[in-house]
């Protein structure tokens, strides 16, 4: 299995940090953010990773270099614009090949994830060894959170591990997922478009599946979170699981 990490965005409300450096390569107690993800992948096995560059993208090249030194293979899409998630995937899919992949953004933090349960989500064949149809098996999976304070009302609902658009309760994207290649089909190379849209599409066939993760997890958004979690162990505010 391969992975991607998005490295692309701007973040402007970590500025004016990331006016001079990348927001992926902010450092969280001691490590690059997006550090944090390539050591767990590799760690789970997974060691050839793409990463999409936009803003400072040369310094996140510069800084990570071809991956040799966390035992990964690191391969780069460019972008000359932020093309957003799913633009990013059509963008990169010619490096990430024709299986699932697993994708996480590289501004949140999420130290004790355990990737190796990804590799295994997505199911061709039922309990008996039958193939299912393609327009019945699940086109990805997605990690949910516990809703943050800054998304209180969260995305989507969960029956079993089915992702539901509506239902109560609801749960947040936690920026983690496993798709299949073909989900992106309709999206060319180049072109700008948003992952919400086409999830809650394939939401309505019933054809994504999903758990909810409740360990630490962070989406960093400002330059108070960072020095929070950054501060001394002994000054840190609690936070509930899932908390921003």
């Amino acid at each position: 299995m391969k992975a991607m990490i998005f490295a692309a965005g701007r973040g402007e409300r970590m500025r004016p940090l990331t006016d001079t450096t990348p927001k992926p390569l902010l450092k969280v107690r001691g490590r690059p953010l997006i550090v944090w993800h390539i050591l767990n992948l590799v760690r789970a096995g997974i060691t050839e990773i793409v990463i999409n560059t936009a803003h400072l993208g040369a310094q996140i090249e510069a800084a990570l270099g071809d991956g040799s030194q966390f035992g990964a293979r690191l391969l780069y899409s460019h972008e000359a614009t932020a093309l957003e998630t799913a633009g990013g995937i059509a963008t990169a899919r010619h490096l990430l090949g024709e299986e699932p992949f697993v994708a996480v953004s590289g501004d949140i933090y999420m130290p004790y994830f355990d990737f190796a349960q990804v590799k295994d989500v997505l199911h061709d064949k039922d309990m008996w060894g039958h193939p299912y149809p393609a327009d019945q098996r699940d086109i990805c999976w997605l990690y949910l959170v516990p809703n943050p304070d800054f998304h209180p009302e969260g995305d989507f609902g969960l029956t079993m591990y089915t992702l539901i658009n509506e239902g109560s309760p609801k749960w947040t994207f936690g920026n983690v997922g496993v798709y299949r290649p073909e989900m992106f089909d309709g999206i060319a190379p180049g072109e700008y478009a948003k992952l919400g849209p086409l999830i809650r599409a394939y939401a309505d066939k019933k054809q994504v599946g999903a758990e909810v993760y409740e360990g630490e997890w962070h989406n960093l958004g400002t330059v108070q979170q960072l020095e929070q979690l950054n501060a001394p162990l002994s000054t840190r505010v609690p936070a509930a699981k899932g908390v921003q």
